[in-house]
């Protein structure tokens, strides 16, 4: 079980704004955070009912963020009726260059938690690392299928890559309280997300990943990132639910980091803000961690955050 500390408390970066015009429902923020990725000043984010991604740039806060397409069509406006159709994008990792992408490229996951939610999507990054080109979807069912016979209630919500590893991170509830890490070398991963090998590889370890409870509602990852050295940073929620598809009170949130023996480490968040993507970046004292939040509520924005983690 991960080792509580003391509680942190994040500060508001700001709003996820857009500007309507943008949004093909004429919506002024995203609401449903579920994966960061910062390269440089360039702030990535997807959210679970969009099929846009969200780009916003740090050194502009008091700037509406842009949209940039990631899979065809639009969602209703209607909650529930666009929560049954939601390709359910919860997770987003940054890539190393690869044969057809140069300098790189963002990968967008599915959940996997109904079929409709088993697409990837492949965008190529430029020089300077902006994306490029026409996204590339793939199909993740082949990938998720040896992972529902192991898990009963599959919700993939985190992905990144770790030295020659990447790392997939399944996130429990009350139904199924443990979380997980799945991973995968990515020397044999590559070849199959470019759809040069038929059959995807299985894992190479599962680690189930008990994290505490808050009000006898378990801690669950919900977005991971690379550190240094085999480390990586996480982020949880303990979310009043017992399934992957049906939404809760959030009792808790926090943040920690897995040393590269496994031991974990954790700080809860103070105002228990529904923390869903994440992003590091080094500094002298330790780690200035970004955080983004999926309100669970159309109309409400989601939030950037940032708190520093000490060493």
């Amino acid at each position: 079980m991960a080792q509580a500390h003391p509680t942190l408390t994040p500060q508001l970066l700001r709003q996820l704004t857009l500007n309507p015009a943008d949004h093909p429902r004429g919506v002024a923020h995203l609401s449903a955070a579920s994966g960061l990725v910062q390269l440089g000043d360039q702030l990535y984010v997807v959210a679970d009912d969009e099929v846009h991604l969200g780009v916003y740039d740090r050194r502009a806060m008091d700037a509406p963020g842009t949209l940039l397409r990631l899979l065809g069509g639009d969602l209703p406006e209607d909650k529930g009726a666009r929560k049954k159709t939601k390709p359910d994008l919860e997770s987003l990792t940054h890539l190393p260059p690869l044969p057809g992408y140069p300098h790189g490229a963002l990968l967008a996951l599915g959940s996997g938690s109904k079929r409709r939610r088993e697409t990837g999507v492949l965008l190529a990054l430029s020089a300077h690392g902006a994306p490029t080109g026409a996204p590339r979807t793939v199909d993740l069912a082949p990938l998720y299928a040896p992972l529902h016979a192991r898990f009963a209630d599959l919700n993939i919500e985190g992905a990144f890559l770790l030295g020659n590893e990447l790392l997939l991170l399944q996130r429990g509830n009350k139904g199924n309280a443990l979380s997980a890490c799945i991973r995968y070398e990515w020397n044999q991963m590559a070849p199959w997300l470019l759809g040069e090998q038929t059959t995807p590889p299985s894992p190479h370890a599962v680690q189930a990943m008990d994290l505490g409870e808050v009000d006898g509602v378990p801690l669950s990852l919900t977005d991971g990132t690379p550190l240094q050295g085999g480390a990586w940073a996480f982020c949880a929620v303990a979310e009043s639910t017992d399934d992957s598809y049906h939404d809760g009170a959030c009792m808790g949130s926090a943040i920690g980091i897995v040393a590269p023996d496994g031991q974990v480490k954790l700080q809860l968040l103070a105002g228990a803000p529904k923390v869903e993507g994440i992003a590091a970046q080094a500094t002298d004292g330790g780690w200035l961690i970004t955080l983004v939040t999926d309100p669970d509520e159309p109309s409400t924005p989601a939030q950037m955050l940032q708190t520093q983690l000490a060493l």
